[in-house]
């Protein structure tokens, strides 16, 4: 060992609580996505983006179950997302596409639930948008084209949104030729409402956010906060590049829900402060436990 060179901290391995947990979400997604396929999307020409999307066109022209392909186009996405993103991804992705793959096999002769294709693609979008949600949640994923998008970003000026916006467009478009352009607008009904609950699903519905407020009088509205929303606050340091001046940042998180009554307090005790509201995926640590509004 060479002094001085910081060693790195090992992987931690999942627990079994972790490892079965991961595991039961990832089935019910992709158990849920099966549902939305062979229930909804597919017995009445919908498709997804995607290697779903390509899965639906190359059954529907070959006359194989969609299961085949839903597995074998996504074989090689796998064996890159292995070499180039990680083991456990990998596993994880695999797992999950397998058991929608065999989620469509056992599904297939159970009979629609609609034959009206506008339900169908609100209905199935939804079903699909949450399984795949939970499936990107647990760590895995059920498109192939999200592993190729990663990796094609990072060698052009693309983004990872952007690479997978133009394979979906291009793979929708195909749905009008190969089974009509009234069903490939269907099929971007469903696809936009998939990609909301996806977004819902990842995100939950009582969504974070967080505040930056700039005032003259930032330790009453900090105070204010605390009592009133019941939020934690965090003062920062702060000076105008325009003015030179010392001002105090003001930093909290706060749900969505409890937005309108954060711009109350600053209004009333500040109307001229900066206010600065976004939002955040994700919180974990510190004190986001609150006590009741009042």
């Amino acid at each position: 060992m060479n002094a001085g060179i910081p060693q790195i901290k090992q992987h931690s391995k999942l627990s079994i609580l972790q490892l079965i947990r991961r595991s039961v979400i990832l089935f019910i997604g992709a158990a849920f996505v099966s549902v939305g396929l062979e229930i909804f999307l597919v017995p009445n020409n919908i498709i997804d983006g995607g290697i779903v999307g390509i899965s639906i066109i190359t059954a529907h022209l070959s006359g194989l179950p969609i299961s085949i392909f839903l597995l074998l186009l996504n074989l090689p996405f796998l064996f890159i997302g292995y070499k180039q993103i990680g083991k456990t991804f990998a596993l994880s992705t695999l797992f999950a596409v397998m058991v929608m793959s065999v989620g469509t096999y056992l599904l297939h002769p159970v009979k629609p639930l609609t034959i009206d294709p506008l339900l169908a693609a609100v209905f199935g979008g939804i079903i699909l948008g949450v399984g795949v949600g939970m499936v990107i949640r647990s760590g895995g994923s059920l498109d192939g084209t999200e592993i190729v998008a990663i990796l094609f970003s990072k060698k052009s000026p693309f983004s990872v949104g952007e690479v997978v916006m133009f394979f979906n467009l291009f793979i929708l478009a195909s749905a009008g030729f190969v089974f009509g352009w009234d069903h490939a607008m269907y099929s971007l009904i469903a696809y936009y409402i998939a990609y909301k609950m996806i977004d819902l699903t990842i995100e939950g519905f009582d969504e974070s956010k967080s505040v930056w407020i700039i005032s003259d009088n930032s330790r009453e509205i900090g105070e204010a906060i605390m009592q009133r929303l019941g939020r934690g606050v965090t003062y920062l340091q702060g000076e105008g590049a325009f003015t030179g001046g010392s001002k105090k940042v003001i930093f909290c998180v706060i749900t969505r829900l409890e937005e309108a009554k954060m711009k109350s307090i600053v209004e009333e005790l500040d109307p001229v402060a900066f206010l600065a509201v976004g939002n955040i995926h994700d919180v974990k640590g510190g004190r986001f436990k609150k006590k009741d509004i009042h």
